[in-house]
């Protein structure tokens, strides 16, 4: 089988081409014809040797989706369409860049879909993450509420502002160019604002003087302390990206967060597997449905894979690119 291997830390060239054997099935492991997987900046961290305890030479990819090839459970038989997020994926096993993956039987969420494998592809991490923040900043289906989203344009946000929007949610988005504007616009967004370094406070304020209900803040640790000014009292920021990095440095608690302001974050690995099932279902009926609409940049092919990464890490994709191994 055709796989991108990542050979080293490094850059975008690190990640190889190789012919590698089909892995075999084993107690507990089913054997995944991969279709299609998603690209995070978290594979792209990895690459760059960032990720403690990975080993190279690996094949990346914390996600994918396709079909059973192979396997011993009764509850997987050969043609089942999955998905799979997370687990140690492309970090301690192999993961989704290669035309076959062994995969925990664990992982596996069988699913039901009419879609492509490209669309489909778009969806396991980046909407399972945006669901799963969403509902734990509180935004309620269909209550409405004021929802800012620091880093909209992620695929992350694009998935939110989807979500949200379907729901009646108020948004407003940062990016820092201007030319993505029309961009969340065309996604849902009410108020599109430019993000430049400096405290949106002044173009928060401007936009809802009490300040928005929920933050879901995508940009991380370099924010976080902002959003928490920026929500109003009894508001909840969500932590759920780490665009700027994974820690908050010098955090002091009582100091930093306003009182009666909520902090929480949420991770992908909490609907992986039996957990996100469900989940992930729900939001394909919601993308067959045409309510929700996944924002696909680009499709690529193993052979673009660099390029693909290169692409990622110059911040230059507005939604999801996905490769078709």
């Amino acid at each position: 089988m055709r796989a991108a291997v990542c050979v080293g830390a490094g850059g975008p060239d690190m990640l190889e081409i190789h012919d590698l054997p089909i892995p075999s099935i084993r107690e507990g492991w089913s054997l995944v014809r991969v279709r299609g997987a998603g690209l995070n900046r978290s594979e792209l961290r990895t690459r760059q040797g960032h990720s403690p305890g990975v080993r190279f030479p690996r094949v990346l990819g914390i996600e994918c989706v396709g079909s059973v090839a192979a396997s011993a459970d009764p509850a997987l038989p050969e043609g089942t369409t999955v998905a799979a997020v997370m687990g140690e994926m492309g970090r301690e096993f192999d993961g989704g860049y290669a035309q076959y993956a062994l995969l925990p039987d664990a992982l596996l969420m069988p699913v039901t879909t009419t879609l492509p494998w490209d669309v489909l592809a778009a969806l396991p991490e980046t909407y399972l993450t945006a669901q799963g923040a969403l509902d734990a900043a509180g935004l309620a289906p269909d209550a409405g509420g004021r929802l800012l989203i620091r880093g909209g344009t992620s695929s992350v946000g694009m998935a939110a502002i989807s979500i949200a929007a379907a729901h009646g949610v108020e948004i407003a988005a940062t990016t820092r160019r201007r030319d993505r504007i029309d961009a969340l616009v065309a996604a849902g967004v009410a108020h599109a604002l430019i993000h430049d370094g400096a405290s949106l406070a002044d173009d928060v304020r401007a936009v809802w003087p009490e300040g928005p209900d929920h933050v879901l803040d995508l940009v991380g640790a370099a924010t976080a302390v902002d959003s928490l000014r920026l929500a109003r009292r009894g508001g909840t920021v969500c932590v759920a990206g780490s665009l700027s990095g994974w820690t908050l440095p010098d955090f002091e608690p009582i100091a930093m967060i306003p009182s009666g302001t909520r902090l929480t974050a949420f991770h992908s690995d909490n609907l992986r597997g039996r957990a996100g099932r469900d989940v992930l279902q729900r939001i394909i009926q919601q993308v067959e449905a045409g309510v929700y609409r996944p924002a696909l940049d680009r499709v690529v092919n193993l052979d673009e894979i660099a390029e693909a990464h290169r692409y990622m890490e110059n911040n230059a994709a507005i939604g999801k690119i996905v490769v078709l191994p």
